[in-house]
């Protein structure tokens, strides 16, 4: 029904939400400056971590998400919510938020 990263402490997505953990900040440029860590960017990258059901419409009828496991996405620069487990953080965002998926 879920589908979750096995962590010590699970989470399990409702409804639409996806969970995510975003790609690693970049501390060194292409010409190999190396960025002091409070002046990086959070990347818009991203990959699901665990995906909710889906959502229900008016009539009861369940559309699953589109998004599964290991899918890479692009994330809006703002937005989510940050959770921390097993000194991991992550964010959880709603299916409509997420901009996009690579491929």
């Amino acid at each position: 029904m879920f589908r979750t990263l096995t962590l010590a402490r699970s989470l399990a997505p409702l409804g639409d939400r996806i969970l995510v953990r975003r790609a690693a900040k970049e501390v060194q440029t292409a010409a190999g400056i190396y960025l002091p860590a409070d002046k990086t960017k959070d990347p818009n990258e991203g990959e699901v971590v665990a995906c909710g059901p889906g959502e229900k419409d008016v009539t009861g009828q369940l559309h699953p998400t589109t998004l599964k496991m290991g899918d890479t996405v692009l994330l809006p620069e703002y937005g989510g919510t940050k959770i921390k487990i097993d000194d991991e953080e992550l964010v959880l965002f709603r299916e409509s938020d997420i901009l996009g998926k690579f491929d």
